[in-house]
């Protein structure tokens, strides 16, 4: 049994196992990586040896700190790192070279409707109905998009929401609230197995499931960089952020939203928590745009889109693909039942 596991920033973890009435019975950690002393590769195999198949991460990163001296130094990679190649060769954990993605490049609907599918995909995911999926959203109305845990009545003004006719809808992931009308920003969902992060604090999971965007920005003259828990920067300040939601069965979403070219007055005068945030700025004047997508590769948002699209699908193995048609009547339904509830809009006044 053979696993592989690339440390963020680090060295390449390879475990090859042998399981015999579903315990380790031989164990092989190689790599890249550096290790002092070198007999401490042995500890880590011999810790290997007798756990369960089945053996959870947290099981397998114990065993091996705790068969490791404190003068052990570990550099490019760690006992979780090892964890995470073990459950790969055991089949418990994914990486991403075991999938193929189905890619779902913009479609237009009613903003509320991209956010349904967020959970109608799960679903399908989870069911088996589809692939791990990375899709792109388009949206013809202006929206707030808030977390799953805010206030209403503390991030939005709600008056001016409905003066300036912009929707307000509440999402079923944590974090901050978006403004988004129609071309204003870049916003993708990708829903893969949690399998794929298996082990991964929080944290980790949003650094490794945003590294292709990284790289897809550096192709288009963003020199980005992730910033914890959940933002994407570059030099000159923030692009945008993610937000991720874990699904009982066993399927994760995680979705971003990156500035293209937002209108900043208006935002301001929709987002309370958007007037806070922006006071140490400047923005005043009536013309000023947050526009750092535009102004930093000076293309159009279909062309940096394309390029995300174009480094996906070099990096990992992916499909062209489309909604199924029972998706998209569910999340017609959804919307209607759920996500145009007052019930649900306030379910945190």
């Amino acid at each position: 049994m053979h696993g592989e596991y690339k440390v963020i920033g680090g060295k390449l973890v390879v475990a090859d196992l042998e399981v015999h009435n579903d315990r380790i019975q031989a164990a092989s950690i190689s790599g890249d990586f550096f290790l002092e002393p070198d007999t401490a590769l042995e500890s880590i195999n011999q810790a290997l040896i007798g756990l369960s198949a089945d053996a959870s991460h947290q099981v397998i990163t114990a065993a091996v700190n705790a068969a490791l001296d404190d003068d052990v130094v570990m550099f490019g990679f760690s006992a979780e790192a090892v964890a995470t190649a073990v459950r790969r060769a055991l089949g418990k954990a994914s990486s991403w070279l075991d999938h193929e993605f189905a890619l779902i490049p913009p479609v237009t609907l009613p903003a509320a409707e991209h956010v349904a599918l967020d959970e109608v995909i799960a679903r399908s995911v989870g069911k088996g109905l589809r692939g791990p999926t990375l899709r792109f959203w388009d949206w013809d109305d202006s929206v707030v998009v808030i977390g799953s845990f805010q206030s209403v009545k503390n991030e939005v003004d709600m008056a001016a929401a409905e003066a300036e006719k912009v929707n307000v809808v509440r999402r079923i992931t944590g974090g901050g609230a978006m403004f988004m009308e129609p071309g204003n920003c870049i916003t993708y969902s990708l829903t893969v197995p949690t399998s794929l992060v298996d082990g991964m604090s929080i944290e980790k999971s949003y650094q490794f499931l945003d590294a292709w965007v990284l790289s897809a920005l550096n192709e288009v003259g963003i020199k980005a960089h992730y910033v914890p828990l959940n933002d994407i920067a570059s030099s000159q300040g923030k692009i945008g952020g993610a937000a991720q939601k874990r699904f009982a069965n066993g399927v994760l979403v995680h979705h971003a939203t990156l500035a293209y070219d937002i209108d900043a007055t208006k935002m301001l005068q929709v987002l309370r928590t958007g007037r806070e945030k922006l006071s140490d700025k400047g923005i005043t004047s009536a013309n000023k745009r947050v526009d750092p997508m535009r102004s930093q590769t000076g293309l159009s948002r279909a062309s940096i889109i394309e390029a995300f699209m174009n480094q996906f699908s070099q990096v990992y193995r992916t499909q062209l693909g489309d909604y199924l048609a029972h998706e998209l009547a569910d999340a017609k339904n959804l919307v209607a039942e759920k996500f145009h509830s007052n019930e649900w809009l306030y379910k945190v006044n």
